[in-house]
């Protein structure tokens, strides 16, 4: 029996399709070729406003595409996301949607709830592709991919995903021999549901 993969497609550029774009389908691809259960969310076609408090975090209302999204996280057993590195770190919309669905009730209790913090997407686990035009070995070792440790430790592992594993995509405007690779190997990751 497979399992239940949601894709998450962070790139903020709802216009045309990107190199990300092509990695999401090809994870896809593998994940329908092995018999596993998939739906997707496209951060960029949703329609969602930034939070400005800490009170509409614990207590705002979410818009309905917050709450479509939150009902296909609850239904995955692993999260893919992808996105480009911008200015060293996740696209602000990405974050921005994070940060909605992530809300006290849905991924963490609400304070005063019984069970305090508790962390209420255990049992799941996530793969991270962050494309971007430096060798990903910098990103790694010089820069300590301080963004992609936010995302793993702050967000993920704050709502209780774990295992997250990351594929780090350095210098995607290189030769075409190299993206092929990667969409082989994420098409292999669609199929082994990783």
């Amino acid at each position: 029996m497979g399992k239940r993969i949601l894709i998450v497609q962070g790139h903020p550029d709802a216009g045309q399709s990107h190199y990300g774009h092509a990695l999401a389908e090809a994870y896809a691809n593998g994940a329908s070729e092995a018999g596993h259960e998939l739906r997707r969310i496209e951060v960029a076609k949703l329609d969602f406003p930034l939070l400005r408090s800490a009170q509409d975090w614990q207590q705002g209302e979410p818009v309905p595409a917050i709450r479509e999204a939150q009902q296909a996280l609850a239904w995955a057993e692993h999260l893919v996301i992808l996105y480009p590195l911008w200015l060293g770190s996740m696209p602000a919309l990405l974050k921005g949607f994070l940060e909605q669905v992530a809300r006290p009730g849905f991924a963490v209790a609400a304070p005063g709830e019984a069970q305090g913090w508790q962390k209420k997407l255990k049992g799941r686990s996530a793969r991270l592709v962050v494309t971007m035009g430096m060798p990903a070995l910098m990103y790694r070792w010089y820069y300590r991919a301080h963004s992609l440790k936010n995302l793993e430790r702050n967000i993920l592992g704050f709502v209780g995903i774990s295992p997250v594993r990351a594929s780090l995509i350095g210098l995607v405007e290189g030769n075409a021999g190299r993206r092929q690779r990667w969409l082989a190997r994420l098409r292999k990751l669609g199929r082994e549901a990783s």
